[in-house]
Order: C-alpha cells, then structure tokens, then sequence
C-alpha cells in the first residue's frame, strides 16, 4: 500500500504515541495480561486505521474536455442551483460530495486549464454536512478556466474532524485533469459550482470515485 506523502508525520506521530502507551502500560500494570493485550490490539487497530486513511492508490485517469471528473472519494450529498457570490458571482449548479474518515482524501483537478484564482479562508468547523459550512468552515476556493473559456471553481471544506486543509493550487498556474491539487486530512467535503446547463452524471446519494467518476458534461 502506498502512503501519501501528507500523512508521514501522523503516521510517526501515531508510532510514537502507540509506543509510549505500551511502554506505559508495561511499567504500571505488569501482571495484568488480559489488559495488555487490549491495548495491543487497540494499538494495532488505531495504526490500521491511520494508514488506511493515508493510501494513494494508484489510478488512471482518462481525460476529457468535456467531463469534470470527481475532485474526492465519497458521496454526493448535494445537487442544486445556488448563487456563488465569492468570486463568479452567478447562478451555478452546486454539487457537493462528503468524503468520511475512511474515504482516500487526495483531492484532484476536476478540469485542466488554468488557475485564475485561489483563496485560503479561515473559519469555524462545522459538520461537512451543515448548509453553512460552505460560507463559514475553514475553507479553500480554486477556480480554473479550461481552454475554452468555461470556468469551475471548487472548494475544499473543513469539517468538525478535518483540521487540516492542504491545498498545491497557485494563480496562474496550468492544472492538469486529474492531477493531485489537495488533501482534506480526517474527512470533510469537497464543493464544485459548475455553469447552468451543465449536464450533471451523478445523483444524490451516489457513491464516487476521485479522478474517475464523471461527475458532469460541460456544455461550451
């Protein structure tokens, strides 16, 4: 299994943590085996679940103009006209998709072209699944104009688990469909605002993949 690069020091930090509480145990409760083993296999369950977290699976992603691909593993919890007021400020077809504690969270290009705009916002950290954790969570903003003039902006919202938000996006900069942009560590949302008339692939509650599943076709 391969680790993503942004999970290296949890991963050693969970190491550590794991190894002083064994240590611990040992050195206060030497003769309580029955104990020692629970907090083995917690031990060992707790390393499981931290790595599993972190995988980077290998995938192929086949590229299209005319697809927006999936930016995150997960669900799609949301699809519906809204207004985006940060930066295109017009009506869009929103599509949300929830990512859980034990989705891949590497976060990828939905579009290529290029990276018209970036903004990191602080904020609170709600449920992903809040309404208004959208506007108030702390969060990233990405828009990318394709070749042909169609611009999809996208966020990467915090949660009430996720703390942190990584995102390799700069202006001006030329993304590639499919290619890493982010991470989300410990499970959060990713937003996508898309034009009217999109044709949207995807339907509420359906599960999908990032950098595979065709979420939508852009009608240019």
């Amino acid at each position: 299994m391969t680790i993503h690069k942004e999970g290296y020091t949890s991963i050693a930090l969970c190491i550590l943590f794991i190894l002083v509480l064994n240590a611990v145990v040992h050195y206060l409760l030497p003769n309580t085996a029955w104990f020692t083993w629970i907090i083995y296999i917690l031990s060992f369950a707790l390393f499981v679940i931290i790595l599993q977290f972190f995988r980077s699976p290998a995938i192929t992603v086949i590229m299209n103009d005319q697809h927006v691909i999936c930016p995150a593993d997960g669900k799609v919890v949301v699809i519906e006209e809204t207004e985006e007021t940060e930066f295109l400020k017009d009506k869009r077809i929103q599509v949300s998709v929830f990512m859980s504690p034990i989705n891949v969270h590497i976060n990828r290009n939905p579009i290529s072209g290029i990276v018209k705009y970036y903004r990191y916002h602080p904020g609170k950290f709600l449920v992903a699944w809040h309404p208004k954790s959208s506007t108030e969570n702390e969060r990233t903003t990405v828009v990318i104009e394709n070749k042909a003039g169609v611009s999809v902006l996208f966020r990467q919202i915090a949660g009430a688990l996720a703390r942190r938000i990584v995102c390799y996006s700069k202006e001006g900069q030329q993304a590639v469909q499919g290619e890493e942009f982010g991470f989300i560590k410990f499970g959060s949302r990713v937003d996508l605002f898309l034009p009217l008339g999109t044709e949207i692939k995807v339907g509420l509650g359906e599960t999908v993949k990032g950098g595979i599943t065709v979420l939508a076709h852009l009608k240019n």
